[in-house]
């Protein structure tokens, strides 16, 4: 089935919310975990799912996301019609950008169609999970829907940020209301709702009908939590799918995160350094893909006065040197550098951070080539710290790109 399918992904988002990180580059794009960027995780799904015709629509701040694609994702074989394509606005349509989720689609559409594909698996390009989306694709096949809707379950507190649907016994969806004030739980679960992730399937004629009909009737249809799904479900079969069934290769972790907000963004990568991590990135036949420089491995050495480097609980990419200072439950990117006496606690150093000798950084977010000063301390004064940087609502203070301190 998966030969049948046309996969695309959503990747334009402004990731306003994650400013700084997101200021010069799209939110999928943004690195995550010592050596991925967010999108690699849907990107891997689709490897190992075995669907090999992707479009990636970007549209804000799309080069690095680009750069991206085409030095990790080149592999597959055009001559075999495989492909991972990005696709910025065509303006095929108007003069307008992508104005929401179902409008890129609908600016897309003649790709979709000319695809010759039976489905379209549509997903987001800035979301952190594992699933095997031949799984949800056989679903949708089995049950001879038109829709397929990827749901799980969320405590009634955090409801009303997603999309929350009503199912029968059947799991098909007979009530779909988006980010509403006052979400109702499950009849066998009171305290939590279902909520949808933001991955469907389409069969291919209802996609373009649905689209080709609401542009005849001048309607908008920007959206497809807003616009879509609720004008479908009366009409059309729109099933559910549990997120973590027992069906599909991926080891059930049950794990997704939307991260788009610092403080949603840094618990994400802290996820990661808990004892039993709530993501499984090292199952062998389900591994993140992703691209990483000819960098020698990491290491640590004794600082200039014989005193060995500490660390704690941490992650290390390629190219790091840790060379007499203490790294505590902290990510740090390639090629970052701690040198004798700097201490780093909870905090993340993206690609060629230095932090200098004596310097301390606590609960931050350092992004690429800075270098904190000798003796520096970040993270100790949230006051001090606001009138410099961006400070999240939970005290993560995050370092912009490029950043200068002034000495």
């Amino acid at each position: 089935m998966q030969e049948r399918t046309i996969s695309v992904i959503l990747a334009g988002g402004i990731g306003s919310r994650l400013h700084p990180l997101t200021a010069d580059r799209a939110k999928p794009a943004v690195p995550f975990g010592g050596r991925y960027r967010i999108i690699d995780f849907t990107l891997s799904n689709c490897l190992h799912s075995g669907l090999r015709r992707i479009l990636v629509l970007t549209q804000y701040k799309s080069h690095s996301l680009q750069k991206h694609l085409r030095d990790c994702w080149s592999v597959f074989n055009s001559e075999l019609h495989e492909y991972i394509t990005p696709v910025p606005p065509q303006m095929r349509t108007g003069e307008s950008w992508y104005a929401g989720t179902a409008d890129a689609i609908y600016q897309n559409l003649y790709l979709l169609e000319r695809s010759g594909a039976d489905y379209a698996l549509i997903l987001s390009g800035d979301h952190i999970y594992r699933m095997d989306y031949a799984a949800l694709l056989q679903c949708h096949r089995d049950r001879a829907a038109d829709v397929t809707v990827a749901c799980m379950d969320v405590p009634l507190e955090e409801a009303g940020a997603f999309g929350i649907m009503a199912v029968d016994a059947d799991d098909r969806i007979v009530d779909f209301k988006e980010k509403p004030d006052r979400p109702k739980g499950m009849p066998a679960r009171p305290g939590y709702a279902l909520a949808s992730m933001g991955v469907y399937v389409f069969s291919m004629p209802l996609l373009c009908e649905v689209f080709l009909r609401s542009r005849e009737l001048g309607r908008d249809a920007n959206d497809f939590g807003k616009d879509i799904l609720p004008s479908l479900i009366r009409a059309q079969r729109v099933a559910a799918y549990r997120f973590g069934g027992a069906l599909g290769r991926v080891s059930q972790d049950r794990y997704w995160r939307d991260v788009g907000t610092i403080d949603a963004y840094y618990q994400a990568n802290m996820d990661l350094l808990r004892p039993n991590p709530p993501i499984d990135l090292y199952q062998g036949d389900w591994p993140i893909r992703s691209y990483e420089g000819q960098y020698p491995p990491a290491r640590t050495i004794p600082g200039k006065s014989g005193k060995e480097a500490l660390l704690v609980n941490s992650m290390l990419a390629s190219g790091t040197v840790v060379s007499g200072g203490t790294v505590q439950h902290s990510i740090l990117f390639p090629n970052a550098r701690v040198e004798e006496g700097a201490s780093v606690e909870q905090s993340l150093l993206f690609q060629e951070v230095t932090v200098r000798a004596g310097a301390s950084v606590r609960n931050c977010i350092i992004d690429k080539h800075v270098i904190v000063p000798q003796g520096e301390r970040i993270g100790f004064d949230l006051e001090r710290d606001t009138g410099r940087f961006t400070v999240s609502d939970n005290g993560i203070v995050v370092i912009p790109k490029d950043y200068r301190f002034t000495v």
